[in-house]
């Protein structure tokens, strides 16, 4: 009988220092909830296991209930947070940044699948962001690790630089994507005050 694809762990990625903001933006509002707790419900929906990446040593209080780990090598952004998530779950992960409030489960699970299925080191999506894909709104196999210790200790950090280094990188299409939703809202990343007064109008014109 085939083995099963592993669970991916969910992640949620909050890192940065939210110096746009103010403050920790994951923390803030969008429809009536935090938008962390909005990522941590998408992921929920897929994983039953979550993992927390944060530095600030106040984010023991953001999920109670959900472990925290710190990046364990320092200044390479997201790809940090990655690293720390496979070295400590050396599972397959499903990572979102925590300024993301309208992730969908249903493209989580696609990731997901389709990294499995393809037994490819990472499954990210297209879009029409400058580097052409969200890096940081995507699946990461274990197999990863080797390459990211290499970028990391190289002080290559560009999440979609290193995606596009991977020898197996599966990536849904900008099409596929579109399948659940449009995807300048989906991949709305939100890193200022005009962001989250946008991402609060978002959230009302679906309610």
């Amino acid at each position: 009988m085939p083995v099963a694809a592993p669970v991916p762990v969910g992640v949620i990625l909050a890192g940065g220092e939210s110096t746009r903001f103010g403050s920790p933006k994951g923390l803030a509002r969008v429809g009536g909830a935090r938008i962390i707790d909005r990522v941590a419900d998408a992921l929920r929906a897929v994983s039953a296991d979550l993992l927390l990446v944060a530095n600030d040593p106040d984010a023991d209080r953001w999920l109670p209930g959900v472990p925290r780990i710190a990046d364990r090598v320092a200044g390479g952004g997201g790809l940090s947070g990655v690293h720390a998530a496979l070295a400590h779950t050396r599972r397959p992960v499903l990572v979102v940044a925590w300024d993301m409030p309208f992730v969908t489960p249903a493209l989580l699970d696609a990731l997901a699948r389709r990294c499995a299925a393809d037994a490819a080191d990472a499954c990210v999506p297209d879009s029409a962001s400058p580097v052409g894909m969200e890096p940081f709104c995507a699946c990461y196999a274990p197999s990863c690790l080797p390459w990211l210790e290499r970028a990391l200790r190289a002080g290559e950090t560009g999440g979609a630089r290193f995606a596009r280094s991977l020898p197996r990188l599966a990536r849904l299409t900008a099409a596929e994507t579109a399948e659940f939703g449009p995807a300048a809202r989906l991949f709305f990343g939100v890193n200022t005050g005009d962001d989250l007064a946008r991402a609060q109008a978002l959230a009302a014109e679906s309610q």
